[in-house]
């Protein structure tokens, strides 16, 4: 399975993903770059910035992704 495919796969059943989620479930380690191909298939994908806080104690913004409702 491709990383395209997984990632798909996951937003699908999972309903959104993180950069750490792709890290450890697929060893991807360039999330955007996959996000960016869905993107150019014609995938309707948002991105939603979110804050947490680091394991130092630091605030900190990762990107969470999103498959629009009505391709799902």
């Amino acid at each position: 399975m491709t990383q395209n495919q997984l990632i798909l796969k996951h937003l699908r059943n999972e309903g959104n993903i993180t950069s750490w989620d792709a890290i450890q479930h697929y060893g991807i380690t360039r999330l955007s770059a996959v996000i960016f191909n869905l993107r150019e298939m014609g995938l309707p994908i948002k991105t939603e910035m979110k804050r947490v806080q680091t394991l130092r104690g630091d605030i900190s913004e990762v990107a969470v992704y999103h498959l629009e409702e009505e391709l799902l």
